[in-house]
């Protein structure tokens, strides 16, 4: 049975904001993940919890987080090209993964990962980094084995004997602007970004929390060359999760500071906070 999703015009959603600050502290009743101001927040506006490749307020976005998070917010999830090639499972994990730190405890012990959060401004520790290809027009992941750490010795000469060399990668994992922007144009299109204050309470001896929706920005006309520019700046990050056993996705992820660099027009339609 498919759910038919509620659509708002933004300025029923800013009403609808402005409603749900109203209402005061919430209680959180979706778990303690980052998405349980996110999900709550759907659960308030009527918003059913999906998957599906669209935004989820009919053509506007919603992107929720504490408010006192560190947390990167992602803006989507994209595995890398060449698809048919399975890059992360097949070559990133096989030939250039590292063992996992529950190798052995929680899971098998020849279970492998491969996990980093990438930016095109530095290497990691193990030499990796996101770098814009302008001729090629794409995002790729390149590899500097002069880069790695010396405490990573004993996985570079595991590398050396699983991909048969320590120069970059044979087959180069990337992103197409082109499908890049198809991605971002949409999910990102226009957004919502909200923020929430989290306070915690005794309630029959055991810790609830409670959520205060404070702070609400609207975007619009998220510009494509702005979004490749914040790459190349190292604003956006691409975020690898992965073992043996299962891929959590690829995530393409940004800090919430950054956000309004991505679009044409950024207003505060609603800050309470500090009050």
């Amino acid at each position: 049975m498919t759910t038919q999703l509620q659509a708002f015009s933004k300025e029923e959603l800013i009403e609808k904001f402005k409603e749900i600050y109203a209402m005061g502290w919430i209680k959180n009743v979706r778990g303690r993940n980052d998405g349980a101001v996110g999900n709550t927040l759907e659960d308030l506006l009527g918003i059913p919890e999906n998957n599906l490749p669209i935004p989820n307020a009919a053509e506007w976005e919603l992107k929720a987080q504490r408010s006192n998070t560190s947390s990167l917010l992602t803006m989507f999830h994209m595995e890398p090209s060449p698809r048919a090639m399975k890059v992360v499972p097949d070559i990133l994990l096989l030939k250039y993964g590292w063992a996992s730190a529950e190798a052995g405890k929680k899971y098998p012990e020849d279970e492998k990962s491969f996990r980093g959060t990438l930016n095109a401004k530095t290497f990691s520790d193990r030499g990796f980094k996101v770098h814009v290809n302008d001729k090629e027009r794409r995002v790729e992941i390149i590899f500097d084995s002069s880069i790695t750490d010396e405490r990573h010795a004993d996985w570079k000469q595991s590398v050396l004997k699983r991909a048969g060399h320590l120069n970059n990668f044979d087959i180069l994992p990337y992103w197409g602007f082109d499908d890049l922007f198809h991605k971002a144009g949409v999910k990102l299109t226009n957004c919502f970004y909200v923020q929430a204050d989290e306070k915690w309470e005794n309630e029959k001896g055991k810790k609830q929390d409670y959520f205060l929706y404070n702070y609400v920005l609207k975007l619009s006309q998220f510009d494509q060359y702005k979004f490749i520019e914040a790459i190349r700046d190292g604003k956006v990050y691409v975020d690898f999760d992965a073992r043996t056993g299962h891929n959590h996705g690829t995530k393409f992820r940004i800090r919430y500071t950054d956000i309004p660099s991505l679009y044409k027009n950024a207003e505060v339609v609603l800050d309470e906070r500090n009050k």
